[in-house]
C-alpha cells in the first residue's frame, strides 16, 4: 500500500518520511512541480495513475505576513488544494489527514482552545486555513484535521534555527512576550499523524473530525527564545540575554493571536496520543542541531 504525502519537502513532510512505516507501506511524496494540488484535473490524474491507501496533506502556504498581500496564492494552497484533495479522496474511498493551525482562532480567549471552540481568524493566512478545514469537512467524511502551532525542527527555516543564528550574531535579543502558544516538534507531530493515519487505514469506523496536536505546555515567544538560548549554551553555544517586548514594538502585516494555546485532550481520549512537554522536544531538536549536553563529572 502507498500513502501520498503532500508537502514532503517541508518540516513535517521530512519527519514523516524519516519514520519507519513498516514493510507493507510505502510513501510517495511528489515535489510541487510533479503534482499541482491546486489543479483538480492534475489531482484526478494522479489518483488515476497510482493506487493510494491514504493521503496526508502537510502542504500549506505558511508565509503569514506575505499572505496579507499574496491573498490569492494563500487561498489557492490553503483552501483550494484541500478542496481538490477532499474530492479526490472521497471519490477513491480514502481517508484524508490534513494539518491546520491555531491561527483559525483570534486569540482573545485566555484558556486553551478545544477543537470545537468557535473560530474567528484575524489574518488572511488564518482565514485561508479555516476555509481549507471547511473544504475537507464538506468534501470527505473520512477525514482527520490536526491543528498545530509554532512548528519547529532541525529542518528548513523556523524559530529555533532563527534564534540560534541571531544569538550567534548579536549581543542581546528582543522577542515579543505577549503572544502565548504551544511550541510543537515537527517530529512529534509526524508521529501523531502516522498514528492517526494507521488507525484510519485499519478501521473503517475510526473516529474522524478535528483535533489539536501540540507539545504540552504554553509559553510566549520570548519564553521559547530564552529556552533555546539557554539550551544552546548548555551545549557550548553562545549565551545572550533575551529581552521581552510587547507586540506593539514589533508590528507585522498580519495580526497574530495573543492567546492560542490548544487543548490536546480529545486527541488523547480518541487516539491515545499523549504529547510530551515542549521543553523535552526542544532538547531533542538542539541535540540534533548542536549535539548533546556534555555529561557532568561528579566527585
Amino acid at each position: 500500500m502507498e500513502i501520498l504525502i503532500l508537502g514532503g519537502a517541508g518540516q513535517v513532510g521530512m519527519e514523516l518520511q524519516a519514520l519507519d512505516w513498516g514493510t507493507d507501506l510505502r510513501l510517495h511524496a511528489p515535489a510541487r512541480d510533479e503534482l499541482d494540488i491546486t489543479d483538480e484535473a492534475a489531482v484526478a490524474r494522479a489518483f488515476a495513475t497510482r493506487s493510494y491507501a491514504a493521503v496526508i496533506n502537510a502542504a500549506a502556504y505558511t508565509a503569514v505576513d506575505k499572505a496579507e498581500s499574496e491573498v490569492a496564492a494563500a487561498w489557492r494552497l490553503n483552501a483550494l488544494a484541500p478542496a481538490c484533495l477532499a474530492a479526490a479522496t472521497k471519490a477513491a474511498g480514502l481517508p484524508l489527514v490534513h494539518i491546520s493551525t491555531d491561527y483559525v482562532f483570534d486569540g482573545t480567549g485566555l484558556g486553551a482552545y478545544a477543537p470545537d471552540a468557535p473560530i474567528n481568524p484575524a489574518s488572511v493566512y488564518g482565514a485561508s486555513k479555516a476555509a481549507g478545514e471547511l473544504a475537507v469537512r464538506a468534501g470527505n467524511p473520512r477525514h482527520a484535521i490536526l491543528r498545530t502551532a509554532w512548528v519547529v525542527s532541525p529542518h528548513r527555516t523556523n524559530f529555533v534555527k532563527t534564534i540560534l543564528r541571531l544569538a550567534a550574531e548579536r549581543e542581546r535579543l528582543s522577542v515579543v512576550d505577549d503572544q502565548h502558544g504551544c511550541p510543537t516538534s515537527a517530529a512529534d507531530l509526524a508521529v501523531a499523524l502516522k498514528t492517526v493515519t494507521l488507525r484510519l487505514l485499519a478501521d473503517a469506523d475510526a473516529p474522524t473530525g478535528t483535533f489539536h496536536c501540540v507539545n504540552e505546555g504554553p509559553t510566549t515567544w520570548c519564553g521559547f527564545a530564552r529556552a533555546i538560548v539557554e539550551g544552546s549554551a548548555r551545549r557550548g553555544g553562545r549565551f545572550v540575554p533575551v529581552d521581552g517586548i510587547p507586540s506593539s514594538a514589533y508590528p507585522t502585516p498580519a495580526q497574530r493571536p495573543a492567546h492560542s494555546q490548544l487543548s490536546t485532550t480529545s486527541l488523547t481520549a480518541t487516539y491515545g496520543i499523549t504529547m510530551r512537554p515542549w521543553q523535552e522536544a526542544l532538547d531533542d531538536i538542539l541535540d540534533r542541531l548542536i549535539g548533546p549536553v556534555a555529561a557532568e563529572t561528579t566527585r
